[in-house]
């Protein structure tokens, strides 16, 4: 067990290859700042979203224990997730879109732990624990709505990336972390963006992974629910955004009927979306899922799926129709009139059965590739995995025996049979020859001084998939970010301003009652003139105990602050809001 995940039910199942992307979340490193945003935001979010969000997203709050007041702890969050079947874990910042996918397919939530900057407090396109804490973990207390999540992670993390993606996932990935960033500068930023840009107009035909992404995007990211006239937010990128959860209610938005075209309409993670898609209902979220599972070549395979294979460069399987699974990089595959003749992987690869590797047939034994044809015998309208042990002696397919097997499409395999493996039907799935030579036409594919040859046995290839068959085949112990989030190192005024807001905080927490608030507010307003969250956490503790004379000092400072910086305006006047209201709690 890695040590950054303490023992719990759902993580004990987690495989070795998703625990690289996990991190411990370090609490003490949330300053005083961190946990005003936090409490801004949050109390923001629920005074506004009860009038808009999703029932389930009020309810799941409570459910999940998730405290207006205070950045959840990964450990207390667990404790509660267990009883709806959920965990949470803590990595950092963008994870490959395949890994997102497989944490889903545990029912595992995976939470950026760092937090939005304070001058980034109503939108961050770097994902952070207000995005996912606050908006992911409440919603999944829905059952309809966590099953549909914890499915789509399992057709997702077979879907096919193309090489492109994983460059627009890195460039996205740094554009993110330097916009985060309080010390990037704007040409870094821009440049970033050109990237990104560049790299989103040039991606060719959209992959299955691309595809998919939108229509994780367009719902559980910035989904709407109900109908067009009076839809109610359940997406987590919208219940964590003070600015666009407000925005996407506008008619400035447009709304469109959730189906299968959400795949095709592309997103920009740095800005604010035009357009949202209205689902019914959350059982209506699974079946376009399943609509579009039935276009992936996890399911269709065939010639198309092994070429995605190919254009992904990267490791993934095909199933024949026996059930028996090659895994590896494919780079070459023939076919004759759209039927797919023969396949042929490059370095490691490894035969498995029902997602269990077959003994013998690991990365090892299949150091540099795997070749076989695929399909029918020439003349022949049995397949050889349908023919009976008569039928098998009577085409000389038998242990011991010399034979030429003329496959449709032009491959000929001629050698000793040594013997076959069967699956559970008693299949044969595949034979081994000794002195053999396989040919395509005139080209030799296959020498007798290569060894034994392997034949799998297969008419069709049934599914084409991302990733091992077997996940204990290879080594996948291979994640390597190209950046990290950047921790910036605090100022002498910076660690001075966190003093102040640790003041207040452990004032409002009966820590240290005999703190002056007054000479707080008077060194910010010295020192700290362009503050504007400190001085409305003050006013709420001063409010709540009438003291008005202070109340009075903080009004007038804040209109000094909102002359000096005019974009923040609504900001201060929504927090002062909400706390004349009185509502601080769910």
């Amino acid at each position: 067990m890695d040590t950054s995940i303490k023992p719990n039910v759902i993580l004990n199942c987690l495989p070795r290859h998703l625990r690289q992307f996990i991190k411990p979340q370090n609490y003490t490193a949330y300053s005083a700042i961190d946990q005003a945003v936090w409490r801004y935001v949050m109390r923001k979010n629920v005074d506004f979203l009860k009038k808009v969000a999703h029932k389930s997203y009020l309810d799941g709050l409570k459910l999940t224990g998730i405290s207006i007041d205070s950045i959840p702890n990964m450990y207390g969050m667990n404790r509660i997730l267990k009883d709806i079947g959920w965990a949470a874990v803590a990595v950092d910042g963008f994870i490959p879109p395949n890994a997102f996918m497989e944490f889903q397919a545990y029912n595992v939530l995976v939470i950026a732990s760092d937090i939005r900057q304070l001058e980034h407090i109503e939108y961050t396109p770097a994902p952070d624990i207000i995005h996912e804490g606050a908006g992911h973990a409440p919603i999944i207390a829905n059952p309809e709505y966590a099953e549909y999540l914890r499915r789509f992670g399992e057709i997702g993390c077979k879907a096919i990336s193309s090489a492109k993606d994983y460059e627009l996932y890195k460039a996205v990935r740094h554009l993110s972390i330097i916009k985060e960033a309080s010390d990037s500068n704007k040409d870094a930023i821009a440049s970033a963006e050109k990237k990104v840009d560049h790299l989103q107009q040039n991606m060719g035909e959209p992959s299955e992974m691309s595809l998919i992404r939108n229509l994780h995007w367009w719902t559980v990211e910035y989904g709407l629910i109900g109908t067009i006239e009076n839809p109610k937010i359940y997406g987590a990128g919208l219940l964590s955004s003070i600015g666009e959860s407000a925005w996407c209610m506008t008619d400035i938005v447009k709304k469109h009927p959730y189906n299968i075209n959400a795949t095709y309409q592309d997103f920009d993670i740095t800005k604010p979306q035009p357009q949202l898609f209205v689902t019914p209902d959350f059982a209506h979220l699974s079946l376009i899922l399943e609509e579009f599972a039935n276009t992936m070549s996890v399911r269709k395979g065939g010639l198309l799926g092994i070429k995605k294979l190919i254009q992904s460069n990267a490791l993934g399987t095909v199933e024949l129709s026996t059930g028996l699974q090659i895994s590896g990089v494919f780079y070459e595959v023939k076919d004759n009139d759209g039927q797919v003749i023969y396949i042929h992987t490059k370095g490691k690869t490894a035969l498995a059965y029902r997602e269990k590797e077959l003994v013998g047939h690991g990365t090892n034994h299949y150091s540099n590739g795997f070749s076989s044809p695929i399909g029918k015998l020439k003349g022949i309208n049995i397949a050889i995995e349908d023919m009976s042990p008569r039928d098998l002696r009577a085409y000389n397919i038998y242990e011991e025996k010399e034979t030429t097997l003329e496959f449709e499409g032009g491959i000929t395999v001629s050698g000793e049979i040594i013997t076959g493996k069967r699956n559970l039907q008693g299949k044969i799935i595949l034979i081994s020859f000794n002195n053999c030579t396989v040919k395509h036409n005139d080209t030799i594919l296959f020498k007798p001084e290569f060894g034994v040859y392997e034949m799998a046995v297969g008419k069709t290839i049934v599914s084409a998939f991302s990733g091992p068959a077997d996940l204990n085949s290879f080594d996948l112990i291979t994640h390597k970010t190209s950046s990290k989030t950047i921790q910036n190192k605090k100022s002498k005024k910076q660690l001075e301003l966190e003093k102040l807001y640790q003041q207040i905080r452990d004032y409002r927490q009966g820590i240290n009652k005999t703190i002056s608030r007054t000479k707080v507010l008077e060194e910010l307003i010295e020192n700290h003139q362009n503050d504007w969250l400190l001085p409305i956490e003050i006013f709420e503790l001063a409010f709540i105990e009438n003291e008005t004379k202070l109340c009075k000092s903080i009004l007038t400072h804040l209109e000094i602050v909102k002359q000096n910086q005019p974009q923040i305006g609504r900001l201060i006047d929504d927090g002062l809001g909400i706390i004349r209201r009185k509502q601080h709690t769910i």
